[in-house]
């Protein structure tokens, strides 16, 4: 199934089913009124769900043209908001733009950080920010939203618990990163709110792209109208979703609605020589990376972070060129006081 939120004059939205190809939509208020009320009750919904999605699919139920435009993020706010860094390529490379050592210990445990779940940017609403010299980037992620996980989940329980699909634009403030962690704390002000695709799928819509728990077709970011990103999502992720969420449920429970990020998409291969799309490599997923590499060929960044005006698109589509999630698409604006 595809699911997403749409606009109305409540914090939560109005969940809406749309078709595979993303044309049409309909309403299922008489099954769920919004995304969290279907994931709370997901064993009971979903046989009723389905039976509307095939119908919908051959436009034998009433609908509507679907419009990205009126969506939410599919969840506007979320009691949980985990977001990993499985690609440990990134991880590696954001250190070093740090000058920080990588333990040997992030091969085998993954990173993994409390987001603000309270205030989510809809997939095509302007990232508002109060300055543009913080280091503004963007970071182009995968992420599931999961049913009700138990405490010391297993890897193999965990992947059976993953019930959507979305792309994630984690903006980071890289200006205020180094000052926070220093404290010894993590993050809070250098994370402002993440934004997600306007299309949640289940993970039998990726047919064979969704395999060990990874999802396995390039992530595409558009920078300033120019493509910038193609890396493959499935390749050195070094922790898939399972993982992840055992990881997370560690120590506590995750209830249903829970959404575990992957990290920045980020590809190992021919990074130390750069691979940017111009020179014939799959690019990057956020700006940090290229910034990285550039230090590393010409002794200092030449790429600026991202400034007021400037824009963000994230897409994946299928290996027909058909689009899955629908787009992210956003400006970055300056707060008005």
């Amino acid at each position: 199934m595809k699911l997403a939120t749409y606009k109305n004059n409540t914090r939560d939205g109005q969940l809406m089913l749309v078709s595979r190809d993303l044309a049409v939509t309909c309403q299922v208020s008489d099954i769920a009124e919004t995304m969290q009320q279907l994931l709370d009750n997901w064993h009971t919904l979903e046989g009723q769900l389905v039976q509307r999605y095939d119908a919908l699919n051959k436009r034998q139920t009433e609908h509507e043209n679907f419009d990205q435009e009126r969506c939410e993020s599919p969840l506007p706010r979320a009691y949980q908001w985990a977001d990993g860094s499985a690609y440990v390529n990134h991880v590696e490379l954001v250190r070093k733009a740090r000058g920080a050592e990588m333990p040997e210990s992030f091969w085998t445990d993954p990173l993994m950080y409390q987001g603000g779940s309270d205030d989510f940017i809809g997939p095509r609403d302007d990232v508002v920010l109060p300055s543009d010299e913080w280091g503004v980037d963007f970071e182009g992620e995968v992420a599931v939203i999961t049913d009700d996980v138990p405490m010391q989940c297993s890897v193999d329980d965990a992947q059976s618990r993953i019930r959507l699909i979305m792309l994630v634009n984690d903006v980071s403030l890289r200006g205020l990163i180094p000052g926070e962690l220093a404290k010894g704390f993590g993050f809070f002000q250098s994370k402002p709110a993440s934004s997600f695709s306007p299309v949640a799928v289940t993970p039998d819509e990726l047919g064979d792209a969704w395999n060990d728990s990874k999802v396995h077709l390039p992530l595409c970011s558009t920078y300033n109208g120019q493509l910038f990103g193609k890396p493959e999502a499935g390749e050195d992720m070094t922790f898939n979703f399972a993982q992840l969420i055992s990881h997370a449920a560690k120590s506590r429970n995750l209830g249903a609605g829970a959404i575990i990020g992957s990290g920045t998409v980020s590809n190992k291969q021919g990074t130390e020589h750069g691979s940017a799309i111009k020179d014939g490599g799959v690019g990057y997923s956020c700006l940090a990376e290229v910034r990285m590499i550039e230090t590393i060929r010409d002794g200092k960044p030449a790429t600026p972070f991202m400034q007021f005006g400037d824009t963000i698109k994230m897409e994946m589509q299928d290996a027909s060129g058909h689009s899955i999630f629908g787009t992210i698409e956003q400006q970055i604006k300056p707060l008005k006081k």
